[in-house]
């Protein structure tokens, strides 16, 4: 059942259908002038002197083909009305990953995506979802988000029915651009490695677009002589426990990440917009407001 709450960009309808974000297209194609209701346009080109003639969508047939594209991306239901104009950066990093994923989209296509990382309730997720917004409804790309720790789920979840993990990888691996959140989250596990080098490897070596969000730093391996010495035993946990991106995923991804992404780092100060929103609508020794 789709929430109350939606909003109208660019002709399309966004709204929230279970967990997932919905665009629709008020207008039915049957209704359309232009086309007749067949949902093609006939017109020429000429190529080298030579006039021939084509067909092609009409305007609202692309439009509902883009929607329909946008559903089978599964962004989070509640990012369904994130865009580049509601995001709110508090700091220089942030305003920079609203102007990158900005420039991205705009100057689609490409091979290099983006990584940004920081704090949690920063607004990583929020860019992710603004960008594959722009990309699945407005250029016509074909998108896909994912969270990290619910595709490891889905897996397993195969396997009790049969499924091998790359039946559920390979779609993921084919679309334009992946939206890849909550990147090195888990128990660093073999399975888990193992699935995410899969998925990585098969975007680098298509030349596939990838973008990505973690709450872990990007700071480069070198970073870890600030840890001193480890013993055998202790170096397992203490990579479980470590805070830099390339300790949770290896130096494997990490190093395809560098050519794959620009990267943009959050201050560890940077504010929890959700705890900042929740306090707000709170009133002192009283109920929430509503």
């Amino acid at each position: 059942m789709s929430s109350p709450r939606a909003c109208e960009v660019s002709g399309y309808t966004l709204s929230r259908q279970g967990d997932f974000a919905s665009a629709s297209v008020a207008q039915r194609i049957s209704d359309c002038t232009e086309c007749g209701g067949t949902g093609l346009l006939r017109g020429t080109v000429t190529e080298n002197g030579r006039a021939y003639e084509v067909v092609q969508p009409c305007p609202r047939a692309r439009m509902v083909t883009r929607a329909q594209a946008f559903n089978e991306a599964h962004l989070p239901a509640v990012h369904s009305t994130a865009s580049f104009d509601t995001f709110r950066p508090s700091n220089a990093e942030q305003a920079r990953a609203q102007q990158v994923a900005r420039d991205f989209t705009l100057r689609f296509p490409q091979t290099r995506g983006f990584i940004l990382s920081g704090p949690v309730g920063t607004g990583k997720t929020h860019l992710l979802c603004a960008s594959l917004k722009h990309l699945a409804l407005e250029a016509g790309a074909r998108v896909a988000y994912v969270e990290i720790s619910l595709l490891y789920a889905q897996i397993r979840r195969g396997f009790q029915d049969g499924r091998s993990g790359g039946e559920i990888i390979q779609p993921l691996s084919q679309v334009d651009v992946l939206a890849i959140d909550e990147l090195g989250k888990g128990r660093g596990s073999a399975f888990e490695l193992d699935t995410l080098d899969e998925l990585i490897a098969r975007r680098y070596n298509s030349g596939r677009v990838t973008l990505f969000a973690t709450n872990y730093s990007l700071k480069s391996p070198e970073d870890r002589a600030q840890r001193g010495y480890l013993s055998a035993e202790n170096l397992v946990d203490a990579t479980k426990e470590s805070k830099l991106l390339c300790d949770r995923v290896g130096d494997r991804i990490y190093s395809r990440l560098c050519e794959m992404c620009e990267f943009v780092e959050f201050p560890a100060s940077t504010v929890d917009q959700r705890r900042t929103r929740g306090l707000s609508d709170r009133v002192p020794n009283g109920p929430p407001r509503r």
